[in-house]
């Protein structure tokens, strides 16, 4: 049986995935789907391909199965692309992304 991993815990990611390699893989799992799995990896790449490969990695070396995961960020051009790569780093959750976003934006 061909698994492949995804480096996630995105359903709707999952399952774009699972359509895409639809008879080319047996199956597709999350990271969610394995309960010995490591929380996710800090992303401390300086570019999106550094972030998903730190999180293939880590989940690769956990679980031993092929792992694909990728990373994505907001790009404001009226901040000059921040917070870009950073933008999981950009606050401590969501809200704060959000809020530390608008107050930026507002000079």
């Amino acid at each position: 049986m061909k698994t492949l991993l995804i480096a996630t815990g995105n359903a709707g990611k999952v399952r774009e995935i699972r359509q895409l390699l639809r008879g080319l893989v047996d199956q597709v799992l999350s990271q969610d789907q394995l309960p010995d799995a490591p929380p996710s990896p800090e992303e401390t790449g300086n570019t999106y391909v550094d972030n998903a490969r730190i999180k293939a990695w880590c989940l690769h070396e956990a679980t031993g199965l092929p792992t694909l995961a990728d990373d994505s960020g907001l790009e404001v051009e009226a901040l000059q692309g921040r917070p870009g790569v950073r933008s999981a780093r950009y606050g401590s959750d969501s809200e704060d992304r959000i809020t530390r976003l608008l107050r930026e934006l507002k000079d």
